[in-house]
């Protein structure tokens, strides 16, 4: 990758400043004209989600109380992860992106929706409408670019801590949702510092955090198990309860890794930034971003951010519009030379995954590695990860070197 400023070939070096602006008041239109179009349909159709995925998981629950029946077990636990997914992505992260405030509904408003995850609405509202959405994709400004567990661009330092990211992103997709409180929390940065010295808004922010993991453990491994009990189905329901939790995270881990990860996703200086216009916010989200392509059910099970350039150019408009108004952004990338970046879903997945194994090693380290050279390779890596930060930061500039010596076309940071 590397931010779009340090490539030998920029890809929107073509474009003049007037080009950006012209870019932005033709999306600033596209928005414009489905604000002033939403309505019913538009509302029925939230309605219409959370109708079903509430009958979908009160429906499963039901069938989980027999799950001591293998047919009830498999049926009950494929409802209920069906229905977290719902509750997750198409409901849950539109309506607190206030999509639907519109309706003036306060059963459905962001400022009191609350969702199926331990992190709270509140905390979440923050760390991702407020700091992601404003700051996509610019290094050192946006902490999702790897969530500050994972290196995802080549500018990020190397850290011998990232050589077992595959193994910490598997982990973080299990167990996604309490992967993302922790993010939001800032929880790495929280514990190093004193217990005397924490901010009072940490504490309460903590509290809150943990308020909401005992509700959702109460419910579905405490409650619903015990509900179970009468039919000998405690154990599989609580196992049922479990999958449908597992199969929720990895499902949303994987969504947000196609729109965000896959090779050829885009990244941007803190520098670039400065003085930012629409045109240029605009232009960022464009090229920070990735769509997966496939049917309707997908979009649906994926809360349309299998339109993730739509949700990042017009995160506030309803998610069932994204589909509508897609030809036309696609449309205007092709007009003014730009790269729109969807593929299926399988295809996405994969290069992000790609993406996290190759930049867990040092700049450069794969570039000059070959079979023939490959012991001595690793016993270079093994001395770049136990040196000193002042001698390892000088090996991993002469390994860079080497390796545009030895490839010329090698790009990595500068």
């Amino acid at each position: 990758m590397t931010a779009v400023t340090k490539k030998p070939v920029n890809p929107v070096a073509h474009l003049s400043p007037d080009d950006i602006e012209e870019i932005g008041k033709r999306l600033d239109a596209i928005r414009q004209e489905v604000l002033g179009t939403r309505g019913e349909r538009d509302s029925k159709y939230i309605r219409r989600v959370i109708k079903t995925q509430r009958y979908l998981e009160l429906g499963s629950r039901a069938v989980l109380l027999g799950s001591i029946f293998p047919p009830a077990f498999v049926a009950g636990t494929v409802g209920l992860s069906v229905a977290k997914i719902l509750d997750n992505m198409e409901i849950g992260h539109n309506i607190l992106h206030g999509q639907w405030d519109w309706m003036r509904d306060p059963k459905i408003h962001s400022t009191t929706w609350e969702w199926d995850n331990v992190t709270p609405s509140d905390q979440w509202k923050h760390s991702h409408n407020e700091l992601h959405h404003t700051y996509t994709n610019v290094i050192g400004k946006d902490n999702d670019l790897g969530y500050g567990i994972m290196r995802v661009d080549e500018d990020q330092p190397w850290h011998p801590f990232f050589m077992f990211q595959p193994v910490w992103n598997f982990i973080n997709a299990c167990f996604f949702e309490y992967g993302i409180a922790a993010y939001d929390l800032e929880l790495g940065k929280n514990l190093k510092t004193p217990k005397d010295k924490r901010s009072a808004e940490f504490k309460a922010n903590a509290a809150a955090v943990l308020a909401k993991i005992r509700k959702q453990a109460t419910k579905d491994y405490v409650v619903h198990p015990i509900l179970s009990l009468p039919t000998g189905s405690f154990l599989p329901t609580l196992a049922a309860n479990f999958t449908a939790n597992i199969v929720r995270n990895l499902w949303t881990h994987s969504v947000i890794m196609c729109g965000h990860f896959p090779e050829g996703v885009e990244t941007f200086e803190k520098t670039s930034i400065e003085g930012e216009t629409r045109g240029e916010w605009y232009l960022r989200q464009m090229l920070g971003s990735a769509n997966i392509s496939g049917s309707r059910a997908l979009h649906m099970m994926s809360g349309n951010l299998s339109h993730q350039i739509e949700h990042h150019l017009f995160p506030d408009l309803p998610s069932n519009r994204y589909i509508e108004v897609a030809p036309q952004v696609r449309a205007l990338f092709d007009e003014f030379g730009l790269n729109y970046h969807t593929a299926p879903m399988p295809k996405q997945v994969a290069s992000a995954w790609h993406r996290f194994v190759r930049l867990s090693f040092p700049n450069g380290w794969l570039a000059t590695t070959t079979k023939r050279n490959l012991p001595t390779q690793l016993v270079a890596l093994y001395k770049i990860s136990t040196a000193d930060k002042r001698k390892r930061r000088a090996m991993l500039k002469l390994l860079e070197r080497k390796a545009r010596q030895e490839q010329p076309e090698y790009v990595a940071a500068a």
